[in-house]
């Protein structure tokens, strides 16, 4: 039985899509059909969310029975894992790639993803790519603004998302973890506590953002793969169009209440991680 020896973990919206659609295309390195299985992350379960969301979480269910009674398993961006055997099957292709991958954003800010990954794969790689988090939740927002399923400003979102910080934090629901997944101090702590730092690969996205082909190579070479591939023109279906001119722009007071949320945050991340992010505060 194969599982994966390496994981990219988040954060959302910081990149790691296309980095999963360029490693997918290595010959050494074999990605899991399915983006984003979820199966390390307990949280992410029909129990866990929002009485709301349950006609989706039904919709998702059915979808992941059609999924998984299907031979060879089509590639897939989306999914819900909880079964043990399903999980495993999505690595029942691999032959012989040196490194094995999958990828789920909501394992950083899980508070079980750590633990549980390192009891089921000790020697695990880590990927984690951090954003500064005020451009992450906007481009968050974008997202959900581009697919229809909100049609709000990004003020209101914010009004709506601070708002339902007062409800249960373990519940999944349509602002929830929308701000949580940009707290990342004591997320990263927890993978710090489950594996030694070798294990990981911690990246600022806008550092990555300057010297995207440096990046790569650390990459394959962090994954000990030939880091001479070039990565090719992939598909991101994660991506958000917007007609021409009609994409929204983050305004300086929506960015100025985000800062002053995550700023106590954003100085512990400096301290801890020993890296200047002064630029997250402007």
């Amino acid at each position: 039985m194969t599982m994966p020896n390496f994981f990219i973990a988040g954060a959302p919206k910081a990149g790691t899509d296309l980095l999963f659609y360029q490693l997918d295309q290595h010959p050494e390195i074999y990605m899991s059909p399915m983006k984003e299985p979820n199966f390390f992350s307990a949280e992410v379960r029909p129990a866990n969310f929002h009485p709301s969301l349950h006609p989706h979480m039904r919709n998702s269910e059915e979808m992941m029975q059609e999924y998984f009674a299907t031979d060879p398993l089509p590639k897939r961006f989306g999914g819900m894992v909880t079964s043990r055997a399903d999980y495993e099957r999505l690595f029942v292709a691999v032959e012989a790639e040196r490194a094995v991958g999958e990828g789920s954003v909501c394992y950083l800010w899980s508070q079980t993803a750590a633990k549980a990954i390192s009891e089921a794969v000790p020697g695990a790689k880590i990927i984690l790519v951090l954003m500064d988090p005020a451009e992450r939740a906007f481009h968050q927002y974008l997202k959900s603004l581009a697919d229809g399923n909100v049609s709000h400003s990004f003020s209101v979102h914010l009004d709506l998302a601070f708002e339902d910080r007062k409800l249960p934090q373990w519940q999944v629901r349509l602002f929830n973890p929308f701000l949580a997944f940009g707290q990342y101090t004591g997320q990263v702590q927890r993978y710090l506590e489950h594996f030694a730092r070798e294990q990981l690969l911690i990246s600022i996205y806008e550092d990555v953002r300057k010297d995207y082909g440096s990046w790569w190579r650390q990459v394959l070479d962090f994954l000990q793969v030939d880091s001479s591939f070039v990565p090719p023109e992939v598909e991101v279906p994660s991506t958000p169009h917007f007609k021409s001119g009609l994409e929204p722009g983050m305004l300086p007071q929506e960015r100025r209440r985000l800062v002053e949320f995550y700023r106590d945050d954003i100085h512990r991340l400096q301290e801890f991680l020993g890296i200047e992010l002064r630029h997250w505060l402007e």
